[in-house]
């Protein structure tokens, strides 16, 4: 049974799922690693976990200020999982099929949240923004955006 409001819109977010689907490939790929390295594969898949729990939160808060204020986290965040994968795998620690699969997706989810912060930045100074559009708005920027990066 699928539940909907309007505070379980950013489920619908395309960026969103994407967050969430780098959470996924993080726990597939550091659950495996030894254990004097579970702390670095706990951390590894924490800032990964981050990424779309912010962009929820952001979402759920109903202001185009603070929506923008925690995709800014989820940027944070992600750059912190794009530094471990890039550490590890110069490290040896993951395979080069995982770091491509990972860095792929990384790449593409980085690229359109800075797209729709942009975007999101300059609707809120222009007056455009409508929160109730929020969907409708931040997949029709993530989805443009991020495939022409």
């Amino acid at each position: 049974m699928e539940r909907k409001n309007k505070n379980r819109g950013y489920m619908q977010l395309v960026v969103w799922q994407d967050a969430g689907e780098f959470y996924g490939l993080c726990c597939r790929v550091f659950r495996a690693f030894p254990y004097d390295l579970k702390r670095v594969a706990s951390q590894q898949i924490a800032s990964a976990d981050s990424v779309h729990r912010n962009i929820a939160e952001g979402y759920c808060r109903r202001s185009i200020r603070e929506y923008i204020q925690f995709l800014y986290i989820a940027l944070g965040s992600l750059g912190e999982s794009v530094s471990g994968i890039h550490t590890y795998h110069r490290a040896g620690q993951i395979s080069e099929a995982d770091f491509e699969s990972l860095d792929a997706l990384a790449y593409k989810l980085e690229n359109g949240l800075l797209k729709l912060v942009e975007a999101l930045e300059r609707k809120k100074e222009t007056g455009e923004w409508v929160d109730t559009l929020m969907v409708k708005e931040s997949n029709a920027i993530y989805t443009a955006e991020s495939s022409s990066a």
